[in-house]
C-alpha cells in the first residue's frame, strides 16, 4: 500500500542519517574490553577474555550470507557477528560443536604512561605498549574511550606471537605542524608491517590534522614546491588483516592504505576529509590480492577508493562516496612501467556530487593489463563524469608526450 510505501522510505532514510552521523556504529559504552578493563585493571590485575570459535574454518566461501572471519591458516570463513556477554566472554561460530577456546590478556596503552590529553607525545608509550602485545600470546592492545592521544609518526611492526586486535575506542591524533617529520619519511604517519592476523577495530578515530599539509600543497597553491605527505594509516606486507568500525579522519594525504596484503576485509569504515582536501584518497589499494571492502562511507578530496598496480580479486560492496573523485583502478603505467589489475568487482555503491563516477585510468607508455572488470548496480547522483575509461591520462604540470606506439 501507499502507507506501506511511506513508512519503508522513511525507515531507509533514518537508516542512511545514522550511517553518516556514526550512530550505526558499535556503542563504545557496552564493548566487553572497556568493561573488561575498566573492572580489573584499575587494580592492578591482568583483564583477560574468554574466546571461543568454531573450528569450521576450512569451509572457504560456504555460508556467504554471513560476515567473514579470518582463520589461522589463512582461509576465509563465514560465521555469525560476535555474540557478547556481560561476564566479558563473547564468541564466534555457527554452533556450540567444536569449539576452541583461548584467554587474550588486554594491555592498554596507559599502562605505559600514555596520558591521552591530546597535548603529550605519547608515541614512546604505544611503541612499548605494542612490544609488549606483539611479542604476548594472544593479546588485545587497547586505546581507551574518552582519550585523545598524540602521536608522531612511528612503525609498527611484525611478525607478532600470535594473533593480535589492536582495539581503538578513543582517538589518535597527528601533530599539526608538518616540521615534525623532518629527517623522516614524510610519506607516512603509522605504519603497521609485516604483521599477520591483525584486527583493528573498536570505534575510535585515527585524526591526521591535515590542515598545514594541505595548505603547502603545489596543487592549491601552483607556488608551492611539490613535496610528498604523509599517508595516515598504512598496512603493508600483511595478511589475514581485519579492520572494522574505524573513523579515519583529515589526513595529510592518503587516509589508508593496504600494500602488498593478502587477505584484507575493511568493513564499517567512516573515511572523511574535504571535498578541497588535496591527493586525500579515501582507500587506497596497492599490490594486494583478496581484498574486501563494504558497507562503509567516504568523502575526501580525492579517489573516495584507488586500486592501483599488481592488485587481484577486489571486492567492494555497499560503499557511499562523496564528495571526491569516484572510484578508481589506476593510474597505471606511469613512466612507461607495468602494472596488472584484475579480478575486480564494484557491488551496490552509491555515489554523490563527485567528479568522477567509475573511473579506469592508465598512462601513455606503460604495459600491462586491467581486465575482469565489473560495475553492477551503482548509484550517482550529480556526478561530473560517470564513467570514465581514460587512456591518455596525464596529471602532470607539463603536456605529455604522445606513446601511442606502446599500444598492442
Amino acid at each position: 500500500s501507499k502507507e506501506k510505501m511511506e513508512n519503508k522510505a522513511l525507515q531507509i532514510a533514518f537508516f542512511l542519517i545514522g550511517v553518516l552521523s556514526g550512530e550505526c556504529m558499535n556503542p563504545i559504552e557496552e564493548d566487553p574490553l572497556e568493561i573488561c578493563w575498566q573492572k580489573h585493571a584499575q587494580h592492578g590485575t591482568m583483564c583477560s577474555l574468554s574466546m571461543m570459535g568454531g573450528q569450521n574454518y576450512s569451509h572457504s566461501g560456504k555460508f556467504t550470507d554471513r560476515v567473514p572471519q579470518f582463520s589461522y591458516d589463512g582461509n576465509f570463513s563465514y560465521g555469525m557477528e560476535p555474540q557478547f556477554s556481560y561476564d566479558g566472554n563473547f564468541s564466534y561460530g555457527m554452533g556450540m560443536e567444536n569449539w576452541w577456546e583461548m584467554s587474550a590478556r588486554v594491555v592498554s596503552v596507559d599502562e605505559f604512561g600514555a596520558k591521552g590529553d591530546g597535548e603529550t607525545d605519547d608515541t614512546k608509550a604505544f611503541k612499548n605498549a605494542w612490544e609488549k602485545a606483539c611479542s604476548s600470546a594472544p593479546t588485545v592492545l587497547l586505546v581507551p574511550h574518552g582519550k585523545k592521544y598524540l602521536i608522531k609518526p612511528v612503525r609498527f611492526s611484525g611478525p607478532c606471537k600470535s594473533a593480535l586486535i589492536l582495539q581503538v575506542s578513543g582517538t589518535i591524533i597527528a601533530p599539526g605542524d608538518p616540521n615534525v617529520w623532518e629527517g623522516l619519511n614524510r610519506r607516512q604517519w603509522l605504519r603497521f608491517k609485516g604483521i599477520n592476523h591483525l584486527t583493528v577495530k573498536g570505534g575510535g578515530t585515527f585524526y591526521g590534522s591535515g590542515d598545514q599539509w594541505w595548505a603547502q600543497s603545489c596543487k592549491i597553491n601552483k607556488t608551492n614546491l611539490c613535496q610528498p605527505a604523509p599517508t595516515a594509516v598504512i598496512f603493508e606486507s600483511s595478511n589475514n588483516l581485519r579492520v572494522n568500525n574505524i573513523i579515519v579522519e583529515n589526513s595529510q594525504q592518503m587516509h589508508v592504505k593496504f600494500r602488498k596484503c593478502v587477505g584484507v576485509q575493511a568493513d564499517h569504515l567512516k573515511v572523511v576529509a574535504p571535498g578541497d582536501s588535496p591527493n586525500t584518497d579515501g582507500l587506497h589499494i596497492s599490490a594486494s590480492k583478496d581484498v574486501v571492502i563494504k558497507n562503509s562511507i567516504i568523502g575526501t578530496g580525492d579517489d573516495c577508493i584507488s586500486i592501483v598496480g599488481d592488485s587481484f580479486n577486489i571486492r567492494i560492496k555497499n560503499i557511499i562516496c562523496g564528495p571526491g573523485h569516484g572510484i578508481s583502478i589506476g593510474s597505471l603505467g606511469k613512466w612507461n612501467s607495468e602494472a596488472q589489475v584484475s579480478g575486480v568487482t564494484v557491488y551496490g555503491a552509491s555515489l554523490y556530487s563527485t567528479t568522477n563516477g567509475l573511473r579506469i585510468k592508465t598512462w601513455q607508455g606503460g604495459s600491462g593489463f586491467a581486465k575482469g572488470i565489473k560495475f553492477q548496480n551503482v548509484h550517482m547522483e550529480n556526478v561530473k563524469h560517470p564513467i570514465i575509461i581514460d587512456q591518455f591520462y596525464c596529471d602532470s604540470r607539463k603536456p605529455c608526450s604522445n606513446k601511442t606506439s606502446a599500444v598492442k
